[in-house]
This record gives structure tokens, sequence and C-alpha cells, in this order.
């Protein structure tokens, strides 16, 4: 029954994937809410099932998205390995950034992939020749989704695309959903919950937090690329400090220890904020109250606050059931 539940969450994503284009009217717009939707599953990864804050998810991000132009732009690569180079080389670079962060705990682990972050910014900032420096790699092309030369799926126009994004997220989401649910990811969950005891139990610990650094960053990584594509740029600014805020904003406004909450978490942050951007172009001031309430008020987030929605009603219907079956007993 477990694996039942939990298969839901995937059938949930699928159907957010088939709902947006019928909600928006702008294929690029629905196309960045999957993104940054695979992005923030990255991040609930490393927040909600292992306990760790990191701010360095916009490194994935970007190296994700340098690695898919300058393989897209120098090697004119299909599609598919593309991606795959982006996934890999947002898996090194959080293998880098895991490696010499994980030996810290609390303050200096944050401090860490902060550090990290600084420093990849500025690295992309100066090698010019490589990432374009700030004006970002320029014109990346997006070509369809072919296997062994045959085209699958288009990739023209923005719905196009949007298809086969929609396509590579419900198969990442089931396929994180399968991690969480496997002895890995209750043993992530063990460690999150009481390190010492995992520790005493006989698990490695940095290997655990190492691997789950690696998966973050793969698909992170890929979500970068798929925005590359999606843009046409590789921007200076997919780097930054502001990318991995974002991202973790995303992943707490949703709800943590639950990937579904992620989806959750990212529709609202870009949908929000492409409408308020229009109304008033100081709208993250509304995001940061909006912030404050989660953290007072709404502590699982969107996703919890979901739950005790339905929980609130499945009694009401209960109740109902019962004095029905009541009254027909004294009828």
């Amino acid at each position: 029954m477990k694996h039942i539940a939990h298969f839901r969450y995937t059938l949930l994503a699928a159907a957010v994937a088939l709902l947006l284009p019928l909600c928006l009217g702008s294929g690029t717009l629905a196309t960045e809410v999957l993104v940054f939707a695979l992005a923030a599953l990255g991040c609930n990864l490393l927040l909600g099932y292992t306990g760790l804050m990191s701010f360095g998810q916009g490194i994935f991000f970007g190296v994700g998205s340098y690695t898919a132009g300058v393989v897209l732009l120098q090697l004119k690569a299909p599609l598919l390995a593309t991606l795959a180079m982006a996934a890999l080389g947002g898996a090194m670079a959080a293998l880098l950034v895991g490696w010499f962060s994980i030996r810290q705990r609390g303050t200096y682990f944050v401090m860490l992939t902060l550090a990290f972050a600084q420093m990849f910014y500025f690295l992309a900032y100066t090698m010019k020749d490589v990432t374009g420096g700030d004006n970002g790699l320029l014109d990346i092309p997006r070509p369809p989704l072919a296997l062994f030369g045959l085209t699958l799926l288009p990739t023209t126009s923005s719905w196009q695309y949007y298809t086969v994004v929609a396509i590579l997220f419900v198969l990442v989401f089931w396929l994180l959903q399968r991690v969480v649910d496997s002895v890995l990811g209750r043993t992530l969950l063990a460690v999150r919950d009481n390190e010492a005891r995992a520790s005493a139990v006989g698990y490695d610990i940095r290997l655990l937090k190492l691997a789950a650094f690696v998966i973050s960053g793969a698909v992170t990584g890929l979500a970068g690329g798929l925005h590359a594509m999606m843009t046409g740029v590789a921007p200076l600014s997919n780097i930054e400090y502001h990318t991995s805020e974002s991202i973790l904003i995303m992943t707490v406004i949703g709800g943590t220890g639950n990937l579904f909450a992620s989806v959750l978490g990212a529709s609202f942050y870009v949908l929000a904020g492409n409408w308020l951007s229009t109304l008033w172009p100081r709208w993250l001031m509304l995001l940061g109250l909006l912030l404050i309430a989660v953290s007072l008020y709404m502590q699982k987030g969107l996703f919890g606050l979901a739950m005790k929605l339905v929980n609130a009603v499945r009694p009401a219907k209960r109740d109902s059931s019962v004095e029905v079956a009541a009254k027909e007993k004294h009828s």
C-alpha cells in the first residue's frame, strides 16, 4: 500500500504536466515551471531527505547550463547526449562541492556552500572563452529529440519543446521517487533524523551525504541544461547566488520531505512571480512576506496545507455517512 500511495505522487506530477498547457497560454512559461520543478526536486533531496541546507544549487544549475551550451555550440551534439552531459556536469560539480562541504555541519556547512557559490560565480565571470563572461553563451540551438538519427519529437515551437521537457520531467520524478522509496532513501531519512545513531549503526554518513549531493547535482544540472535550450542563452545569472536562493525558496514554500511538494513550490513561485511582476516591480517584497508566513504558520509548506485541508474534509465525510446510517437505522 505504501508503494501504491507513493505512485500517486508520480501520477500527480504527470497531471500537473498535462494541466499546464490547459491553464497557461505561454509554452515558455509552462516549460519554466517544469524546469524549476526539477531543480527544486534536487534541492529537496538534500534538504528534505538528508537535512542539508545547501546554498550551492545554483552552481549545479549554472554548470548544467554552460555544459549544454558548450556541447551544443562546439560539438553540435544531439539533445539526449547534451542533456546527459549537462547532468554529468552538475553531478561532477556536486561531487566537488559535496566532498568538502559534508566535512562540516550546521552553520559551517552552509558557509562552505556559500563560499563555493561565490567561487564558481567568479570563475564563470572570468573564464570568458568558455562561459562568455558577463554576456553568457548566446544563440544556443535547440535540437529535436532524436534517437539513432530518427527524429521522435521536434522542438521548434515552445509547446513542442514543452512536450519534450514534460516527458523528461515525469521520468525524472518517477526515478527520484524510486530513490527516496528505496533503502537509500530510508537511510538518508535516518541520517537526517539522527546522524549520530545512524553512524553508530554502521552507516557511512559521509558516503551517503555525498551520494545525495551527486544525485541532486545531476538533476539540477539537467534542469540547467533544459533552461539553456529553452531560452537559447546560458547567462551568468544562472550560476549566481540568487539562483540558489530561488531554488531553496521554492523548496521551502512547497514543503520538504515530499517530492510532489517541490512541484507545488516551483509552480507557485514561477507563476506568482510572473503575475506579481506585472503588477509591481518590487514583487519580491511580497514574496518575502509570504516566506515569513510559511516559516511562522505553514512550516510544512503548501503541501502540508493541502494535506490539512484533505484531512479536514475526510472526517466530515465519515461523520456524514455515519449520520445517514444512523437515520436509516432509526427510520
